[in-house]
Parts: structure tokens; C-alpha cells; sequence
């Protein structure tokens, strides 16, 4: 039990799930600023228009909005700065080759606590058509009536 961590999930990316085919999952750790950490501990973090890129050999996160805590007054950071992803080598060329197939890209599905450092889920994902989109539409109104028949 002591060297267990705990994983607490802070943000969730409930969008991209809807809006992508996630083919694999990886977890990262984020090169953060110190109000940063704080302010995403404090739930003030929004992964619904993040992406993430490989240029030069990393894996950079765009567009994760963490908003300044107002205690951090002059110290305050950029809300929408590139943020490093640190990933294992192997893990970042394995992604650079899928990447570079057609229609495949970068998406942040969860931000979480994991003991004390701060992680993020990254998916490799395809985008869906309209008509993928409705048929998880039409199974996920399905269960529910099936559910709602097993009560009754």
C-alpha cells in the first residue's frame, strides 16, 4: 500500500471521445511551471481544444487552457503556452510513424494526478464522420432503454 499512487482525475476531455475513433492511449508527464501545477490542482485547467504536435524530437502540447491563479500576481503564467509532453524515446518514434499515416493526430483525453505529479492521457485518434457519430448517438439511446426496461 505505501508505494501505491493514488490517481486522482482532475480534467477530462468527455469531447473527444464523441468527436474521435481513440486507437491507443498514452500516459505523459507535463513540463509545467509552478502556478501552473497549482492553478490545474485547483481544477482551472480545459483540455477541449488541445492537440498535441512532434517537432525536433518532442511532443508538444498546444492550446490546454490553465487559467492564472489570482494569488500568483506577477508570477503569473501564460494560459494558452506550448507545454512540453515528456514521453520515452521510443514511445515518441513510435508515435512520429503513426502519426504521419493519414488522418491520425494527437488528442489529450484526461489530465490527472498521479501521487504528487501531474499526468496527462494522450490519445492517437482518427477523426469521425457525421454517420459514426450517429450510430454511437443511436447505441448509446438503445442502452439507455434497455436499462430503463430492466428496471421497470
Amino acid at each position: 500500500m505505501a508505494g501505491e499512487k493514488t490517481r486522482k482525475i482532475l480534467v477530462d476531455n468527455r469531447k473527444a471521445r464523441f468527436e474521435y475513433e481513440i486507437l491507443e492511449t498514452y500516459s505523459a508527464g507535463l513540463a509545467l511551471l509552478g502556478t501552473e501545477v497549482k492553478a490545474i490542482r485547483a481544477g482551472r485547467a480545459n483540455l477541449s481544444d488541445a492537440f498535441a504536435r512532434i517537432q525536433h524530437g518532442e511532443v508538444l502540447l498546444y492550446n490546454m487552457h490553465i487559467s492564472p491563479l489570482q494569488t500568483a500576481g506577477a508570477f503569473a503564467h501564460d494560459p494558452l503556452r506550448t507545454r512540453k509532453l515528456l514521453l520515452k524515446r521510443r514511445e515518441i518514434h513510435k508515435l512520429l510513424g503513426r502519426v504521419e499515416e493519414k488522418g491520425l493526430t494527437l488528442i489529450p483525453l484526461k489530465l490527472y494526478l498521479e501521487g504528487s505529479w501531474v499526468k496527462l492521457d494522450l490519445g492517437l485518434a482518427r477523426g469521425k464522420k457525421l454517420y459514426d457519430k450517429r450510430e454511437d448517438i443511436k447505441k448509446r439511446e438503445a442502452k439507455r432503454d434497455i436499462e430503463r426496461a430492466m428496471r421497470r
